[in-house]
């Protein structure tokens, strides 16, 4: 997120628009939450540390005086309430154990953003740090995932930015140790095992130090990773992450006098949710977020109602086992990929109809897997001069029925989270409606196609695995890549179409530069492959399936085969 992308919202709400500054709370609050949630590991303080920081942005945002710099300056109030919460915590000597009540951050990482191998294993190693580093981590975390910059980073830790790059080398050490005790207790040494008879399990700093010293004499210990597996630095594993989401149940409670009051709880891919107004709510200033939350009166009032949860999809064969299918081998290990699909990839080409070079006579089609270890050709550079949103800097899109219009001239960005431990079976992929102008897909990256395999077997991947099911694709639908990119030249809106299978898209304005640094990082660098360039910087360049000019009362009825 960044601060410059919401320089108009900002000064709105130091002008009194409560408009913009609900805006503004809801669409920083992961940040906070991410912040907060990792350097305090989940404890149960989280949640008033993070109202505290909120407030404290809130009632003091007529003293920014630069808009740009409201990232920086919203992480900073975040740092000091973390820090204020260990004085106190440190002078009142209160005691952890109210941390086993709340959601530990670690495990909440994991699974909300379906992290597998090495990516779960730093995310574990967290657990294992202390306080400080712990503090320091929550932004570095940020800083490599793209979300803060190292000036910021150095501005929250009030150091230094040559005083950061030294802490951030010995917290650095200190993961790497943590992530060797993590590897370490998941191996078979039955020496560790009566080192760690009497442990609890539950991670600090005694325990830290005695499982070192024996990985530090244990050969079976002391080796990196699996045999033949290359233990890939934290920062290579972290590129490019999104925010964990707030979690159900997370409830924002916010006074500030005059300005507005907020009562705010987040929603999650894990259910289908909609919003009521509470008692006599008239006027309601703006609906945001999913359609989840109704903003009247200055409260945002969000209730489940059980009718309106999304279906279970069908079983399908896929939804309890299926045989992964091979695709291009990789090194060092194969890389096998369970298609997502019910029909296999036939073509690597899209179709073409009609006369060649005329705008929409090629159309996405499936296609197989790329070799991993192929760099893409260059990307044409189409004009870049701007879009809008209807959602502002980022929309994520996690329930039936939420959409986002862009308008202008530019890339955009969308990124998948698929769920199955939540809901496997048959997904219903969102659509391109109300196009005006062209639309293109012009590449694909994020490392990884979702079916690309992430379990030493292959049968597990971002599209599900035998422990939880499959998502499967329609037949004939392309397979898509963590992040796939798009080029708008005109108008169009895209509709997340959740039915059965369980899955969420994040969507953004993006640049020419930021796609070609995606997807040129490969695997010498931690990905599981370079990324796929599909534009020919022409008219013929493919069209997205799912995209039509009309405006369909529901927009899961557009056609796979696009014709605009």
């Amino acid at each position: 997120m960044d601060g410059r992308q919401w320089r108009s919202t900002i000064a709105a709400a130091q002008a009194g628009d409560r408009r913009a500054l609900d805006e503004l709370v809801e669409g920083w609050l992961p940040l906070v939450y991410n912040i907060v949630g990792r350097a305090l590991n989940g404890h149960a303080d989280v949640d008033d540390v993070v109202q505290e920081t909120m407030l404290r942005a809130v009632d003091n945002l007529d003293t920014l005086r630069d808009p740009d710099s409201f990232r920086s300056w919203l992480v900073a109030i975040a740092m000091r309430q973390i820090r204020d919460r260990a004085r106190r915590r440190t002078a009142d000597q209160l005691d952890d154990g109210d941390a086993h009540h709340a959601a530990d951050f670690a495990e909440l990482t994991v699974l909300r953003l379906q992290l597998e191998g090495q990516r779960k294993e730093v995310a574990e190693a967290v657990r294992w740090l202390d306080d400080e580093d712990r503090q320091l981590l929550s932004l570095w975390w940020l800083e490599v995932a793209g979300e803060l910059t190292r000036r910021e980073l150095a501005a929250a830790a009030g150091i230094s930015r040559q005083h950061a790059a030294v802490r951030v080398q010995r917290m650095k050490a200190r993961l790497e140790t943590a992530r060797g005790i993590v590897r370490a207790l998941d191996s078979s040494c039955s020496d560790l095992g009566r080192v760690t008879a009497r442990w609890s399990g539950r991670p600090d700093s005694v325990w830290r130090k005695r499982i070192a010293r024996h990985i530090r004499g244990c050969a079976r210990c002391d080796g990196h990773g699996h045999p033949g597996e290359v233990v890939v630095p934290a920062e290579r594993l972290l590129v490019g992450l999104a925010l964990v989401p707030v979690p159900v149940g997370f409830t924002l409670s916010l006074a500030f006098g005059g300005k507005t009051a907020v009562a705010a709880t987040a929603v999650s891919a894990s259910v289908g949710w909609s919003a009521k107004v509470i008692g006599v709510l008239t006027k309601p200033a703006v609906a945001v977020t999913a359609g989840a939350t109704i903003v009247a009166g200055g409260t945002y009032a969000v209730t489940q109602t059980p009718g309106d949860r999304t279906p279970q999809a069908a079983p399908t064969a896929l939804s309890t086992a299926r045989a992964p299918e091979v695709a291009a081998p990789r090194r060092p290990s194969p890389s096998t990929s369970p298609s997502p699909s019910s029909s296999p990839s036939p073509s690597a080409s899209p179709s073409a109809t009609g006369k060649a070079g005329l705008y929409g006579t090629v159309v996405d089609v499936a296609d197989r897997a790329p070799d991993p270890d192929t760099r893409p050709a260059g990307l044409p550079h189409r004009p870049e001069s701007g879009l809008t949103s209807s959602g502002g800097a980022r929309t994520v899109m996690n329930h039936r029925g939420d959409s986002v219009t862009f308008t202008g001239e530019g890339y955009v960005l969308v990124r998948w989270q698929i769920s199955p431990q939540y809901r496997a079976g048959g997904l219903v992929m969102p659509s391109w409606t109300g196009l005006k102008g062209r639309l293109f897909h012009v590449a694909s990256g994020g490392g990884r196609r979702m079916d690309d395999p992430t379990s030493a077997d292959g049968r597990t991947s971002g599209m599900g695995g035998p422990a939880t099911g499959y998502t499967v694709l329609p037949a004939g639908t392309q397979q898509m890549w963590q992040n796939e990119y798009f080029y708008v030249d005109g108008t169009v809106t895209l509709t997340q179409n959740e039915r059965g299978a369980d899955y969420g898209i994040t969507v953004a304005a993006s640049t020419w530069d930021t796609i070609t640094d995606d997807i040129t990082y490969g695997p010498d660098r931690g990905a599981i492959r370079y990324g796929l360039v599909r534009d020919t910087g022409e008219d013929s360049a493919p069209v997205p399936q799912y995209v039509t000019r009309g405006k369909p009362e529901d927009a899961a009825t557009v056609a796979q085969r696009s014709e605009v």
